[in-house]
């Protein structure tokens, strides 16, 4: 079974689908393709593949609840090596690094906690055009709309706070 995936382009500029600037090459374009899907398949797997497919071999992280299942598959994947950080400044700062000496960094975090606290170096290299993917987990479906706190929040049910955050320093969210 084929369905069609994203395919990812660092080369080429593109424009923000949120408005704010224009960005160059600070973050991939999104082009169709067909790319094959199996029944085992899972976000984190095919997340995993498309770093290594970008260029991505080392991934600079820090384990929280809201993101564990995903470094699972980054760990399962043999072309990344998924490094642990001791906060997520470092590792968006990491990323950073990264991309400007590879051509491409990648960060994973957790919800609110983790994505507010790396927001500084995803601004910093959005600032600079560095092409660095920052991957934050977040709560599951199950938990949207349901009005309850949950726990790496900021004390409100509303769990776009930090969404609202990233769209004014990142092209795509």
């Amino acid at each position: 079974m084929d369905t069609k995936i994203g395919q990812v382009d660092v080369s080429r500029p593109m424009s923000n689908d949120v408005g704010a600037p224009p960005c160059s090459n600070s973050v991939a374009v999104v082009q169709n393709s067909v790319c094959p899907v199996s029944s085992d398949s899972t976000l984190g797997r095919h997340l995993a593949r498309r770093l290594v497919q970008v260029g991505v071999s080392d991934v600079f992280s820090v384990p929280g609840d809201f993101n564990l299942t995903l470094l699972d598959h980054l760990i399962a994947e043999p072309a990344l090596n998924v490094i642990g950080c001791c906060n997520e400044l470092n590792a968006g700062y990491a990323a950073d690094g990264y991309a400007r000496a590879k051509g491409v960094g990648a960060c994973v975090v957790t919800f609110t906690v983790g994505g507010l606290s790396v927001l500084n170096a995803i601004a910093g290299a959005y600032s600079e055009n560095l092409p660095v993917i920052c991957i934050v987990g977040g709560p599951n479906s199950n938990d949207y709309g349901t009005n309850r706190i949950l726990h790496h929040t900021i004390g409100l049910p509303d769990f776009t706070q930090e969404l609202r955050c990233f769209q004014t320093v990142t092209c795509f969210q």
